[in-house]
């Protein structure tokens, strides 16, 4: 058996020192992740996504669901299953309900369709604004830049190919 025996307090300190400057890096970090905007923005994000199910399945359950049980006889879809086993006396029923799985299909059909437009929505106006000619819509400065250095090149191929020439 071995006894450590620490001298002096600093020693001590050092090993404590030790173990804070990675909580402190860990803390610090979280604190500039959190600040840069990315934790908010992902909470926005998902508190919006939450408040877009419940309008998605009020859409599906109260508007389309009622027409398409129309059309079928007045056939409740979430209900209908195929029944492997009947219930019986202290037995349950085993049955695949199909039904529910068509309604989250269309719940998942309706949510990536609006996403896709979004996202098509959002890419649009990020192209304009990353288009240096299009004066509509300001253009970030690094981009206005990088579009003057293209040019110049350009201009300097041109000077550079008649020289030869």
């Amino acid at each position: 058996m071995q006894i450590l025996v620490l001298h002096g307090s600093s020693e001590i300190n050092s090993s404590r020192q030790k173990f804070q400057l990675p909580m402190k890096s860990f803390i610090q970090e979280f604190k500039d992740f959190a600040i840069k905007g990315n934790m908010i923005d992902m909470a926005v994000g998902i508190i919006i996504g939450t408040a877009f199910n419940g309008v998605v399945n009020t859409l599906v359950k109260k508007v389309v669901m009622p027409p398409l049980s129309l059309m079928t006889d007045d056939v409740n879809l979430a209900e209908r299953k195929y029944i492997l086993r009947d219930a019986a006396e202290g037995v349950q029923e085993v049955a695949i309900g199909y039904g529910e799985l068509i309604e989250v299909l269309i719940d998942f059909v309706i949510i990536a369709f609006t996403i896709f437009v979004v996202i098509k929505f959002i890419n649009r106006f990020k192209k304009k604004s990353e288009d240096p000619k299009n004066k509509e819509v300001e253009t970030p400065k690094n981009i206005e830049l990088l579009s003057n250095i293209e040019r110049l090149m350009e201009e300097q191929n041109k000077l550079l190919k008649s020289k030869k020439s």
